[in-house]
This record gives structure tokens, C-alpha cells and sequence, in this order.
């Protein structure tokens, strides 16, 4: 056993004081290769270490047994079919929300399981139960494009799941099974209470291999990976990798307090380095997905920028903080009011802004019509302006939902339609010379999922008939039913390339 040779005291010679040091630094680090120890400040005793009945040092680690063993139930294998080409399909190598490429090296850890037909890829991920009643987390690029999910319980039953809804700028969605009875589950816990350094497992379906537990510590917050606008990743470094994507990261407690996401790795294995999405995010969207199968959010209708040094001296600021209005759109829900591009916003809700994202966080968590006050810096002078918070494009749900009250004999799509507003035009990076009617979103297993319809797309006609508004897709849907067509034939236009599809329908 090592003793450390305690404080140094008084004045040596020189040549004891460097034995004394030479001895202090061999025992710390002979301590440190035994792991357990903790460094003390030079002048403070180290505490004495543990020692095993046979007098060996012992190392003091933390055992994880007990919570694996209470939180691996709740934890689902997530299976998912698609069709080639779809975005669930390139996942492994990493699809970042809304089809934007994932920037190099970070990617998402889906595993694609490779081809089970000429016309479907099959894959899977994890996720977690939230309730008894069968309600799943997971991450939305996992679902994203299927035609049919599936979801494999920690005891090896599968059941199909629902897309109760699916949240691409947060990289979320919510599944639900029907397993016949009460379901073990897990809560969210409050990550924000969570420090660099605390440590943390990660639970998932690495490679397909079934439930598996991964210890590591949080190595940092707020991370920025560009991943979307809402950015503010937990980094850790527990070893998570393809098929891990949606499944849970527990404090010790066994409580959730993030779901792993994405990876920083240049060679696509786990080099340490993983992300999670904060349990508070969590929380919210999950809220609102079970509510309703979508998530509202606030917007402003402005283009900001950040307020670096340059502009910040630039514009007589004291400090580079705050929001720079770079343009106020058109038509948007403070077109009419007195911000203009070139104020810096400070102050929001009375809430300081330190940096940029603060702003957009904060707009997108009001509802819309809240009234919000805003102090902004303008000519060097500081002014209050109050404005009306609106409805983010694409956001509001009620476009043209074909699922949504329609009558059980009926026929479904299974579209969530927009009209080509500039807004959508804008959030989309569409041309003002594209025609037709937005896709937002597509359900899995739907008619229009099958028929190769993908999120993103633009619907520019229906039969011989130019359209431009998701009423009159209804309308054509209406008609077909009523003259009891087998499929509807819709123009379909992605990426520069037009193509007829049948829609088959059924009621």
C-alpha cells in the first residue's frame, strides 16, 4: 500500500525537498493507476485509501447493477421498413431533419439491416417506454420514411406500432403499441440539474445485438452540432453506435435525462464522443405529440444573426450579446410593427439574450397570438416594442390533413398538406417559380407512404388537373371515392425530377 508522505512542512534542504517531491508526485500517480483516488490541494492530506481484507488498494468505482436492472424493461428494440431511397434508409450514414445533409463527422447512429426485398430496406433503432399504456420515445430519423414500424419489448414480444407524431426540427416522435396490458415504463428526469462530470448509461440496440448497457460520464453541455434551430445537445462520451439512435441516457437514479442522437466520428464508430437531446426538450415535445401529433411553435417572422465583436463595435454595443435583425419578412407577424433589420434585439420576455439561439428558443416555446415584449438597440438607443407572436409555417397542423375528421368510410391518403405560402417557400428553400402543393408530412405504412410519396415533396397535379391548394387534392379525393377509382393519380415533383404516381385507395 502507498502512504502519502503527507504535508510538507517548514524548510528542507534541497536536496530532501526534491525527494519529498519526487515522492509525492510518484504516489499520486501510482495512486491514479490504481483508480480510485482523488488529487488534494498540495498542502492538504489525500484521503487514505480503501483497502481490501487482504490489505490491496481497492478500487472505488460505481456499481450499475441495480439501476440496469430497473430501467433495461422499458427499453424497445424499434424496427422499421422502408423503401429504397427513402430517408430512413440512408440514415446509417446519417440524415440530419428535413433531408439536410449531416455535416461531416457527425452522424446519426441508425442501423440499416439491408435489403429484404428488390423494394424494401429494413432497419432499427431504440426507444423507451414513457407509460403503461404503451407510448414511445424515440428519435424521428428512425421512422422517417418507413411503411411499417414495429417495436420488440426488452421480453421479446413485437408488436406494430402507431406514429402518434413525429417532430423533424427536434429530431423526435412518439410511438404507441397496444400490448394488452400495463407496460413497464421510465420517467424524465430534469437534466438541467445534471453536471459535466456525473455519470450516465446509455441504453439501447447497438448492431441489433438486443438490450445493451453502456457507462460513461456527461463531458459537456449546449453543444451545437447544426443539427436544427433548436440545438443544445448533452455530449457524453458512453459508447453508443448504430442502433442506439432513440434509446435512453439514465443518470444513476434511473432517471431519463436525454435521448442519444447523433455521434461525432470520422471512421462511423464510436470514438467517445455521442449526443443526447435534453430530457426538458423531451418533455415538451412529447407533450405536444400526444396531444395532438404535432408540435406548435411560436415565430416572429424575422432573419436574425449573430452579433459578433466587429458588428458589435460596429454598431456601438458594449458588449457583442444580443440578437441581430438581418431582415423582417414580408407578411410575417411583425411586418407591421416598428422592428427593423438592423435593430439588435437584447431583451426578450424580460429575459436577457446572451446569445442568438436564445431568441428562436424562446419565440418557438410561446404560443401563438401571445403578445411579447422586446427591447431592442437602435442608433445606439434602447426601445421597448410589443409584438404578436404568430403560427411557424408548416407548424399549424390544420393545412390539410386528410386523416383528420374524416368519415371511417372514407378514403386516406395519409398526407399532411400545406399551400406553397412564402413562408413554406422560405423554411423550405422552394423557388417562387415552383407550383403545386406541399407535402409536410407522410405517414408510415399509408397509402401515399407506399406509393413512394416522400415529406418535402410538391403535388402538382391530381389526374389531368393543375393544383395549388390542399383543398382541392381533397376535393379530388372526394370525387375518386365517389366514383369508386382504385387509385389516385397525382404528378409529384422532388429534387428537380416530376414522376406520375397511383395512390391506391382504400377506405
Amino acid at each position: 500500500m502507498i502512504e502519502h508522505p503527507g504535508p510538507l512542512q517548514g524548510n528542507r534542504n534541497a536536496a530532501k525537498g526534491g525527494r519529498v517531491k519526487r515522492a509525492l508526485v510518484v504516489a499520486i500517480a501510482c495512486s491514479l493507476a490504481g483508480g480510485g483516488a482523488l488529487l488534494a490541494h498540495a498542502n492538504s492530506p489525500l484521503p487514505a485509501p480503501v483497502t481490501s481484507s487482504a490489505g490491496a488498494t481497492a478500487s472505488v468505482l460505481p456499481g450499475f447493477a441495480d439501476v440496469a436492472e430497473q430501467v433495461t424493461p422499458a427499453v424497445v428494440n424499434v424496427k422499421v421498413t422502408a423503401e429504397p431511397g427513402s430517408p430512413m434508409s440512408g440514415s446509417g450514414d446519417g440524415v440530419f431533419p428535413r433531408g439536410r445533409a449531416l455535416p461531416e463527422p457527425f452522424r446519426h447512429f441508425f442501423e440499416e439491416q439491408g435489403r429484404l426485398s428488390q423494394h424494401q430496406v429494413q432497419g432499427q433503432g431504440s426507444g423507451f417506454l414513457v407509460d403503461s399504456d404503451g407510448y414511445i420515445v424515440t428519435n424521428n430519423h428512425v421512422i422517417d420514411g418507413a411503411t411499417a414500424v414495429s417495436v420488440v419489448l426488452n421480453d421479446g414480444s413485437e408488436y406494430p406500432a402507431q406514429v402518434v407524431g413525429r417532430d423533424e426540427k427536434t429530431d423526435l416522435a412518439l410511438l404507441k403499441i397496444d400490448a394488452g396490458s400495463p407496460l413497464p415504463y421510465v420517467a424524465l428526469g430534469d437534466s438541467s440539474k445534471a453536471r459535466v462530470g456525473d455519470w450516465v448509461l446509455a441504453v439501447g440496440n447497438p448492431f441489433g445485438l438486443g438490450g445493451s448497457v453502456n457507462a460513461g460520464i456527461i463531458s459537456a453541455r449546449g453543444r451545437d452540432i447544426h443539427a436544427g434551430p433548436y440545438d443544445d445537445y448533452l455530449q457524453i462520451d458512453a459508447a453508443i453506435n448504430r442502433g442506439n439512435s432513440g434509446g435512453p441516457l439514465f443518470d444513476t437514479k434511473g432517471r431519463v435525462i436525454g435521448v442519444n442522437t447523433a455521434i461525432y466520428s470520422p471512421t462511423g464508430g464510436n470514438v467517445g464522443i455521442g449526443f443526447a437531446i435534453p430530457a426538458e426538450t423531451v418533455q415538451q415535445i412529447v407533450a405536444d405529440l400526444r396531444e395532438d401529433g404535432r408540435v406548435e411553435r411560436g415565430w416572429l417572422g424575422i432573419q436574425i444573426q449573430a452579433v459578433t465583436p466587429e458588428l458589435a463595435a460596429g454598431l456601438g454595443l458594449d458588449q457583442a450579446e444580443g440578437v441581430l435583425v438581418a431582415d423582417v419578412i414580408p407578411n410575417g407577424p411583425v411586418s407591421n410593427t416598428d422592428l427593423r433589420a438592423g435593430d439588435v434585439i437584447i431583451r426578450a420576455k424580460g429575459e436577457p439574450l446572451k446569445d442568438y439561439k436564445d431568441l428562436p428558443k424562446l419565440v418557438a416555446s410561446t404560443k401563438a397570438g401571445s403578445e411579447m415584449s422586446l427591447e431592442v438597440v437602435r442608433n445606439g438607443k434602447v426601445r421597448t416594442l410589443s409584438v404578436t407572436v404568430g403560427a411557424m409555417p408548416g407548424d399549424e397542423g390544420a393545412l390539410a390533413q386528410q386523416d383528420a375528421g374524416a368519415d371511417a368510410n372514407q378514403p386516406r391518403l395519409g398526407l399532411l398538406l400545406a399551400p406553397l405560402t412564402p413562408e413554406v417557400r422560405m423554411q423550405y428553400g422552394l423557388g417562387a417559380d415552383q407550383k403545386g402543393v406541399f407535402v409536410a408530412r407522410v405517414e408510415p405504412s399509408s397509402p401515399a407512404a407506399k406509393a413512394g410519396i416522400k415529406s418535402g415533396s410538391l403535388i402538382s397535379m391530381v389526374g389531368a388537373e393543375l393544383v395549388e391548394s390542399p383543398d382541392q387534392i381533397v376535393a379530388a379525393l372526394h370525387r375518386a371515392a365517389e366514383e369508386q377509382q382504385q387509385a389516385l393519380i397525382m404528378r409529384v415533383e422532388q429534387g428537380g425530377r416530376a414522376r406520375f404516381v397511383a395512390v391506391p385507395l382504400a377506405a
